[in-house]
């Protein structure tokens, strides 16, 4: 037996994105956003509302950042999706946040989240609310590196949204190896 829950945006896992943008005046700004994903091999797609602080920033800039929730900054992450740029002008200072700029776009690295998508505004539907970027760097604190210079997720602790929970999950430990398990079917 199953259970029919509509036509809903509910699907495992829905990432923890925090957008981070450089307001006019250079201010850096971030948002929460959890219905985003790659979309083509150097682009990323996310549903972001036109109204969003971030959102008019990144259309004036044409660049920003992606970063992934991790656990150990799980406050943060949640108040920069409660909380908006519109009227709290120092937001990603509250939320704890500091900021470097990246190399590759106009936009800021959020210091406390170790792995980043650099990006370049590719469009921008607001009918829609689909916002199209070019990764053009993915950029990784190496604090979070093995010794063999790899991203070490357990160092990382990504979370993900629950939405039919409204809950924020650790990623768990490694299951298998993706694109060699299943041949033990073959």
């Amino acid at each position: 037996m199953r259970k029919n829950f509509g036509a809903k945006p509910l699907s495992y896992p829905q990432p923890v994105l925090i957008i981070a943008t450089y307001g006019e005046d250079g201010t850096p700004d971030a948002m929460n956003a959890a219905w985003g994903g790659i979309s083509e091999m150097n682009q990323i797609s996310i549903c972001l509302s036109a109204g969003h602080k971030t959102v008019k920033n990144l259309l004036k800039r044409k660049a920003f950042t992606v970063s992934m929730g991790e656990a150990s900054q799980v406050v943060a992450c949640d108040y920069v999706g409660i909380v908006s740029g519109n009227n709290v002008a120092d937001k990603f200072a509250r939320a704890g946040f500091h900021a470097t700029p990246s190399q590759t776009v106009d936009a800021p690295l959020i210091d406390e989240l170790s792995v980043a998508l650099e990006c370049r505004l590719i469009d921008y539907n607001p009918e829609t609310c689909i916002l199209r970027g070019e990764i053009v760097n993915v950029s990784v604190d190496e604090r979070v590196l093995d010794d063999g210079g790899n991203v070490d997720p357990a160092k990382v602790g990504p979370i993900t949204f629950d939405p039919f929970n409204n809950t924020y999950l650790a990623i768990g430990p490694k299951v298998a190896d993706a694109f060699s398990v299943g041949k033990q079917l073959k």
